[in-house]
């Protein structure tokens, strides 16, 4: 008896859960091709060797700073804005969009403070045993 209601659930368990992935549509939202736009414009700028990058601790803005085309981009919480002497957009990036970008922004942050911190060791002439005798020895 106990077996029977046991099948008896898993089966009402089971009807009931292809029920409701059939009934569950697969929702993508539709991204506008401004959007599309305005993410390959950052990409390609945080692909490009020339630009700046900055993050605020506090407010978690990312910033972009690139001289050679003349644009500041400022990344906030989905909204990306784009700055120019000429021109000034503000955009939505889809959640999902959005997470990608900061997930590349913060990818080549990486990559450069880790280049940074080698080129700055490998410069590094004087043990710590030198600059304390050098120390010592002003005195």
């Amino acid at each position: 008896m106990w077996l029977k209601k046991l099948l008896k659930r898993i089966r009402v368990k089971w009807l009931l859960w292809t029920k409701k992935t059939s009934l569950m549509k697969t929702y993508q939202e539709e991204i506008a091709s401004y959007e599309r736009t305005c993410f390959k414009i950052c990409l390609k700028l945080i692909s490009n060797p020339n630009s700046e990058f900055m993050i605020a601790p506090m407010s978690q803005k990312r910033y972009i700073k690139n001289e050679e085309f003349e644009m500041f981009i400022t990344m906030d919480f989905g909204r990306v804005e784009i700055t120019n002497h000429i021109f000034n957009y503000n955009v939505k990036l889809s959640e999902r969009d959005w997470q990608r970008l900061i997930y590349i922004f913060d990818l080549e942050t990486e990559k450069r403070r880790i280049e940074t911190e080698k080129e700055v060791s490998s410069q590094i002439t004087n043990s710590l045993d030198k600059v304390l005798e050098r120390l010592t020895n002003l005195k």
